[in-house]
């Protein structure tokens, strides 16, 4: 995320119709959980492609794929080394928007659950 973006609470409220299609581009790439979990692995640590498919689960050219989407959307950075490619996080504001969304879905899990307890009470 733009950092004068990030300053300005009311940013997306006057954005003409090309730039919301940009944040929701942006939004898109997040949509995957594969992705999600990609870039929760590389908080803090630079991987490369082998690394991440094992720690994922998924074959080397599945995770390649996700990869390739991650960068070309300015979310990684990738880095050539001999014959491996390392990937590494282009602008880490990224964990305060998904901290941000997971501790709000968090929330709304333990109000849910509250509820059914309360109603399991009730009976």
């Amino acid at each position: 995320m733009n950092n004068a973006i990030r300053k300005d609470p009311s940013a997306m409220k006057n954005m003409p119709l090309e730039a919301l299609q940009e944040v929701a581009a942006y939004f898109q790439v997040l949509s995957e959980p594969t992705r999600l979990r990609i870039l929760n692995l590389l908080r803090g640590n630079e991987r490369n492609v082998g690394e991440l498919a094992e720690l994922c689960g998924f074959t080397a050219a599945n995770i390649s794929r996700h990869l390739t989407t991650l960068t070309k959307h300015g979310f990684l950075v990738r880095e050539s080394r001999g014959t491996s490619v390392y990937y590494r996080i282009a602008d880490a504001s990224v964990y305060e928007l998904c901290d941000l969304v997971c501790g709000n879905i968090a929330g709304q899990y333990e109000r849910k659950a509250a509820s059914r307890r309360a109603f399991q009470r009730a009976k």
